[in-house]
């Protein structure tokens, strides 16, 4: 499946250049599973091959990121926590979207506050989601909107760097990035944990009389 979805993404933008990589990652964050892993990385194979410059890919992939990931967000702000529940158990298997990845994204928004819009921008499965409950929530927008662009002009450079790199072997970067989800996850918790626990630490000290 992995491997048939990757030759559509690179005939898509080698069909239609800076605009496919912007409409490929407004799917990617208007919650349609369509991997960045691949998208960026190919674009930046193109780099390397002279075809494409760098920083307009890393603006199409930017751009494209926001745009889905608003339309999720107003998603979120208007149809309130109910009706996205309903959209999601009625028709997310017809988008790969499960209950569970919206019970895990707004469980995170809930319990890490507005910044996890920023850092999960580089984390599996939330990268995707994160925009439903922060619309729910009715995160103010101009915040939302920076959170979002500095996000996913990280990793859309990146990807992107790695694929100039890689040159030919770019292909190779998407199954890496699959093997170390679990690391980056286990690493984002960590330091939230850390934090938290510093936090905690700060308040436990006995007040001064």
């Amino acid at each position: 499946m992995l491997e048939l979805i990757g030759s559509w993404i690179i005939h898509f933008i080698s069909s239609l250049g800076y605009l496919g990589i912007f409409l490929l990652m407004t799917l990617e964050s208007a919650l349609i599973p369509i991997p960045s892993e691949v998208t960026m990385p190919f674009s930046g194979s193109l780099v390397a091959l002279g075809q494409f410059n760098i920083w307009f890919v890393v603006v199409a992939g930017t751009l494209g990121n926001l745009f889905g990931s608003l339309l999720a967000y107003f998603l979120g702000y208007w149809g309130e926590e109910s009706v996205v529940r309903r959209l999601i158990v009625k028709y997310g298997k017809y988008l790969l979207i499960s209950e569970h990845e919206y019970d895990q994204s707004e469980r995170w928004f809930r319990v890490h506050g507005e910044l996890i819009v920023l850092l999960s921008r580089v984390l599996p499965v939330l990268r995707t989601f994160i925009s439903l409950p922060a619309g729910v929530a009715k995160m103010k927008l101009p915040k939302f909107i920076a959170y979002t662009v500095i996000g996913s002009f990280i990793w859309s450079y990146v990807l992107t760097e790695l694929g100039v790199v890689l040159g030919n072997h770019w292909n190779s970067i998407g199954g890496y990035f699959h093997k170390f989800d679990i690391v980056i996850v286990i690493a984002g918790v960590c330091v939230v944990a850390w934090y938290i626990w510093h936090k905690l630490k700060h308040f436990k000290k006995p007040s001064v009389s």
